[in-house]
């Protein structure tokens, strides 16, 4: 063996990024305990783990967003230290969040190359910037992608890709994509699944974050999992199942996530009458008091679309709605609010919370605008207490602001709300959307008691063990109609295959 082949041999041994000894502390909190952690080039390497088991602080420390207390950092072997963000970012580490940071007003070409811009005689070079932005996109298989198109326009799968051709352009070869299929489509995810196999290809070592086991056991070729600030495990694909995993995790069963289908449902409590509205038609279907009844579908099969139109967020071209047998007003609110129904949205922080508020203002906001108009304070309170405390909500005091608390914690603010209201059927569109395993189980047991005091729970989720595992009924959607209803005793494929029926050509 030649001296420059046993060079090239050890320079492909050497992981793109080492980790030794990472210590991590708060007041009151040792988030990271001397961690270790490696990835290394054309490699997946997942991180998984319950809020707060250190997950975000080793990724905020690799992103230069803090600094560890304790321990060693390696790039490609060398030794490095981030004082702050474009620190880490000139060291090849590109970080993508839930939260895609693109710039609304500027155009695709402009956002990948924020900061590099091509000049000609003083002056941007338009079109050097576009041509160079295409050429990236073309890399991640985005190239249909308009680059004069403003990023205010895009879904959220283009608006990833943005934000990876930029990665590329800033020659990052370390790529964190944290919950990068939250957002997204069913088909939107086997897209960023295809980004990513391009990635590692190119030799870039991806860390992706997730909460969700199936995408773990598809993309993952290695799993490190986090418990209480600390590695617990680290397993190469195929060697853990998701039972173990969660178990590794949370220290319980995946199949006691789910609480046991015990209630009995009682007499209808919502009638829905042959409901159209934008992209659903004619769905007719009975809720009952204590009953879940799950809304199954494909990409564009009308599920988010049907539970705005019942809230009256969106126009209800016709039908008729009645609650405990009387009409709610079409196209209103405030009038679907007073008939008794709660909507839980899917973008939880867009519309479901107001971040700069605290916990107390957020639990208090449907007391404050339906129940005591922002009455005594005393009251306010003593309503807003009783909220955390029901459904242990893990915060400091009311007053903390409720964008520093996990996802879980947060979710639970945006359900117990609505508990200050005289509520009867509740609407929850993906209710489980970025928290994590633990989170998800606590969520649950939060629905199916709801549902035991005798509320009817109408329930939207893009995962189908969720649905299966809490559903007492399912009602599957395609392109905006009702096909058919199962039990929620149902197989996965069994939805699948109703889901499919009657499947359109045109749908997106």
């Amino acid at each position: 063996m030649t001296h420059q082949s046993t060079l090239q041999d050890a320079a492909q041994s050497t992981p793109l990024l080492r980790v030794t000894g990472l210590s991590k502390g708060f007041p009151g909190v040792q988030a990271l305990r001397g961690v270790d952690f490696d990835l290394r080039a054309g490699e997946v390497h997942c991180l998984i783990g319950e809020n707060g088991a250190g997950k975000s602080t080793l990724v905020k420390i690799l992103a230069g967003v803090h600094s560890a207390d304790a321990g060693e950092l390696l790039v490609n072997g060398r030794p490095v230290s981030f004082a702050n963000p474009l620190a880490a970012q000139d060291a090849g580490i590109a970080c993508i969040f839930q939260e895609l940071n693109v710039v609304g007003g500027l155009t695709v070409a402009e956002n990948i190359m924020l900061g590099a811009e091509p000049s000609r005689f003083g002056t941007v070079d338009r079109k050097a910037s576009e041509a160079r932005a295409r050429e990236l996109l073309l890399s991640v298989g985005f190239d249909e992608l308009d680059v004069a198109s403003h990023c205010s326009d895009l879904s959220p799968a283009q608006k990833q890709a943005v934000m990876i051709a930029k990665a590329l352009r800033q020659n990052a070869r370390i790529i964190i994509m944290d919950e990068p299929s939250s957002p997204l489509e069913e088909l939107e995810v086997r897209q960023l699944y295809q980004v990513i196999a391009r990635l590692k290809q190119a030799g870039c070592g991806i860390i992706y974050v997730s909460h969700k086991m199936r995408e773990i056991s598809e993309l993952g070729d290695r799993i490190t999992v986090f418990k209480d600030g600390a590695r617990v495990a680290t397993v190469g694909r195929g060697e853990a199942d998701g039972e173990t995993l969660v178990r590794l995790m949370v220290g319980r069963k995946l199949t006691e996530l789910f609480p046991a289908k015990t209630r009995t449902p009682g007499e209808p409590i919502l009638r829905v009458d042959a409901l159209t509205g934008p992209r659903i038609h004619s769905i007719t279907f009975e809720l009952r008091a204590g009953e879940i009844l799950g809304i199954a579908g494909l990409v564009g099969a009308g599920r988010t679309e049907l539970l705005r139109t019942l809230f009256g967020a969106d126009p209800r071209y016709s039908g008729t709605v009645h609650l405990d047998g009387k009409s709610v007003s079409p196209d209103s609110v405030r009038a679907a609010i007073r008939a008794g129904m709660a909507f839980v949205p899917e973008e939880r922080r867009s519309q479901g919370i107001v971040p700069v508020l605290g916990v107390g203002d957020n639990a208090s906001l449907v007391w404050d605008e339906f129940v005591n108009q922002r009455g005594p304070f005393a009251k306010r309170h003593a309503a807003a207490s009783e909220i955390v405390r029901l459904l242990d909500v893990k915060t400091p005091s009311l007053e903390q602001r409720i964008g520093a608390l996990s996802g879980g914690n947060q979710q639970k603010v945006v359900l117990g709300k609505w508990l200050s209201m005289q509520t009867r059927v509740v609407l929850l569109d993906e209710p489980t959307r970025g928290v994590d395993v633990g989170a998800k189980r606590e969520i649950y047991r939060i629905i199916d008691d709801l549902a035991r005091r005798g509320l009817g729970i109408v329930l939207v989720s893009s995962e189908l063990p969720e649905l299966l595992g809490l559903a007492d009924r399912l009602l599957v959607l395609n392109n905006g109609n009702a096909v058919g209803e199962l039990p929620g005793s149902a197989r996965e494929e069994d939805v699948i295959e109703l889901s499919m029926l009657h499947a359109s050509t045109d749908q997106k």
